[in-house]
């Protein structure tokens, strides 16, 4: 690769990071042609992305965005999850890795802050917004229930006690 080609491709990169705040560090050795394409299909279905890079110029395009923090995890066969939703990303990634135990998670960096790839996984465990809302919506309704379950009981209680 020519000079002009690997700078063409570091600006490529960078702009593909610069789009996506949310960047997941894995490595996808071991992973066949039919798995990576329905990974890259389930990622896509998310609105992530899934970039396959050369560690050296994955360095540059990040030393450009002044991330320092992954360049230690930009080791061996190397593919960058970009996303602009971090937890919809981190889901898919941390579901497909239970199932066929590739990619391998290394790390990340969620709005600015480096993250570990337990992080991730944990990040990948959290139930979606809409059930999150639903489970929002339960406990209050369950909490308003309570409380005039107290206001019933305490209207009956002074409805029985004797006039004084």
């Amino acid at each position: 690769m020519s000079k002009p080609e690997r700078q063409a491709e570091v600006e490529s990169i960078t702009a593909t990071i610069q789009a996506a705040p949310n960047v997941y560090v894995t490595d996808f050795a071991g992973l066949d042609v039919a798995k990576m394409t329905e990974f890259r299909r389930r990622l896509r279905a998310a609105g992530a992305k899934y970039l396959v890079v050369k560690n050296t110029l994955a360095e540059r395009a990040l030393d450009q965005q002044g991330v320092t923090a992954l360049h230690e995890h930009l080791k061996g066969p190397t593919g960058l999850v970009l996303s602009t939703e971090p937890l919809a990303a981190a889901k898919v990634l941390s579901e497909f890795n239970r199932e066929h135990q590739k990619p391998g998670i290394r790390a990340g960096l969620v709005d600015g802050a480096a993250v570990s790839a337990d992080h991730i996984r944990r990040m990948g465990s959290l139930p979606d917004r809409q059930t999150l809302l639903a489970m929002v919506a339960g406990t209050w309704n369950n909490i308003l229930a309570s409380f005039a379950g107290c206001l019933d009981a305490l209207r009956e209680q002074r409805g029985a006690a004797p006039n004084a």
